[in-house]
């Protein structure tokens, strides 16, 4: 077993070696992400900047094995049962990239042990995610100062429903509707010269979340998603962080319970309590800001 997890260590760093500072992530189009499909494992590509291809941190090889166990009794099931347990746990996240294939964003435990175990093919939902240049692009648009930046899913979005978790990621967003509020918060931050800025943990195409939101008649700056990724490079990162300072004197940062103004620059920060009512949550926040103008 050492010596077999000696040759993935090695394989992988020559996949690492292979892309590092050569992939560039390419659009994919909304028939190509509507559906979960399988796709062959030799056409995923695991991620440079994410810590499993690390040497400091590395895979887990007892994860690994776990999968290598459901992998090698995969045969017994039907297509459709196959399909079912992917549903349940969400397919492995990937991004299309050329030169060629897929960059693996969430799943690289179980993309190792499908190349280990010899399988051919892995469940995979393909995503557009937001990248450094979309958000630069968004800001250049802009001829405001100030934004307001809400969490998708804990403030915009209302909470999942009991056994949304089954279906597949593209057909929870879809169906996902706006808190009680908020398309008035939003006009009334868009009437104020503020860009509204959204963002959610989850590897989402910014496309379906734009849906989502036209369809509610909402109108947003910019969208991240993947926000909390460990695929981003610190350098990436930190030139994002620099654009938004340069260009956001002020931020206004909205959660369930808190509204929070922040110093673009020296990061200090007012913090002012809401009720946690959600009844009159978008009252409360639109009367704190109108106290500072």
């Amino acid at each position: 077993m050492k010596q077999k997890n000696i040759s993935f260590n090695d394989f992988l760093a020559a996949e690492v070696a292979k892309y590092k500072g050569v992939y560039v992530p390419v659009k994919t189009g909304f028939l190509k992400r509507l559906l979960v499909r399988r796709v062959s494992c030799r056409r995923l590509h695991p991620n440079p900047n994410d810590e499993f291809c690390m040497p400091s941190v590395g895979p887990n090889y007892e994860i690994i094995s776990r999968y290598e166990h459901e992998y090698r009794i995969a045969s017994k099931r039907d297509y459709m049962q196959e399909y079912a347990m992917e549903m349940a746990r969400d397919p492995i996240v990937i991004e299309k990239i050329r030169p060629d294939g897929y960059m693996i964003h969430n799943g690289h435990h179980r993309w190792a042990a499908a190349i280990r175990t010899g399988r051919r093919m892995l469940w995979v939902q393909i995503v557009n995610l937001t990248r450094e240049e979309d958000v630069a692009e968004a800001m250049k648009k802009s001829s405001h100062d100030r934004r307001v930046t809400l969490d998708l899913d804990e403030v915009v979005f209302q909470p999942e429903a009991a056994g949304q978790k089954s279906r597949s990621l593209m057909s929870r967003i879809r169906k996902q509707q706006l808190r009680l509020g908020v398309p008035a918060l939003f006009r009334f931050f868009n009437t104020r010269g503020y860009d509204i800025w959204v963002y959610t943990a989850r590897y989402a195409s910014v496309d379906d979340i734009e849906r989502v939101l036209s369809r509610h008649h909402v109108k947003v700056c910019g969208i991240v998603t993947g926000a909390q990724r460990k695929t981003v490079s610190p350098a990436d990162r930190e030139r994002v962080e620099k654009l938004v300072a340069n260009k956001y004197p002020v931020t206004v940062h909205i959660d369930r319970d808190t509204v929070l103004r922040v110093d673009g620059r020296t990061k200090a920060y007012e913090e002012f309590p809401l009720s946690g009512n959600d009844a009159d949550w978008s009252r409360q926040i639109m009367e704190i800001v109108e106290g500072w103008d």
